[in-house]
């Protein structure tokens, strides 16, 4: 007694389903820039959530960063925050706008605030339309007819925490539980869209698997 197979339809199916796996490798390979542009925006969105509940926690440390009175406010940020994606991954990088306030008692907004606080930068105040200048010490009016040399004008608290707060961020919670606490490790330990589509791949080949690998990769959510 003898039986014979026939191959031709297995073996074709077996190839292409190599061929599907291989195409999902390649899509979900030519998806990753879309991938880390999402990270990108994520990770940016995050780092000023962040900054903005420590600045409401501890406004003395952060409030260079904002507008005037307004410690923690998203719409009176002195920062900005951008990403760029590279071979490597993604760049994460903060620059400091210019205030656009005025201070209660003074005429123009404090130039350069953010970064000249956060750095301790000393500055020098003369009088430009008085031959005097008028300012609060200690619960008193003080006048002066020279200059005002502040060593250290945001005080220690602020001097380098927009700098610490910002490195806590990339370096403890961004590298550490990122894609845990926005739900990518999950999504992409499971690919469900490579077994949903076995059987489509098996008949369609490599250029099934490329759709789906890129369709999977570029439409990973991140909750934020």
């Amino acid at each position: 007694m003898r039986a014979v197979f026939g191959m031709s339809s297995f073996n074709k199916d077996m190839n292409n389903l190599v061929q599907y796996s291989i195409g999902f490798l390649d899509g979900a390979q030519r998806g990753k820039r879309v991938f880390k542009r999402e990270i990108g925006k994520s990770a940016v969105e995050m780092a000023k959530q962040f900054i903005d509940s420590n600045a409401r926690v501890d406004p003395e440390a952060l409030q260079h960063v904002y507008e005037w009175y307004s410690s923690g406010n998203p719409s009176a940020r002195l920062y900005d925050i951008d990403y760029v994606v590279t071979g490597a991954g993604v760049s994460v990088s903060s620059t400091f706008r210019q205030s656009e306030a005025i201070q209660n008692g003074s005429n123009v907004p404090f130039y350069d605030k953010a970064r000249i606080m956060e750095y301790g930068i000393p500055v020098r105040i003369t009088p430009k339309r008085s031959t005097v200048l008028a300012f609060e010490q200690d619960g008193e009016t003080v006048f002066t007819r020279g200059p005002i040399d502040v060593a250290n004008p945001g005080g220690v608290d602020a001097q380098g925490s927009f700098e610490r707060v910002f490195n806590i961020f990339m370096d403890q919670y961004f590298s550490q539980a990122f894609l845990d606490a926005t739900g990518l490790r999950a999504y992409l330990s499971r690919p469900k869209a490579f077994h949903n589509n076995i059987r489509s791949g098996m008949a369609g080949g490599k250029s099934i698997g490329l759709s789906a690998g890129y369709s999977w990769i570029t439409k990973a959510q991140v909750d934020i």
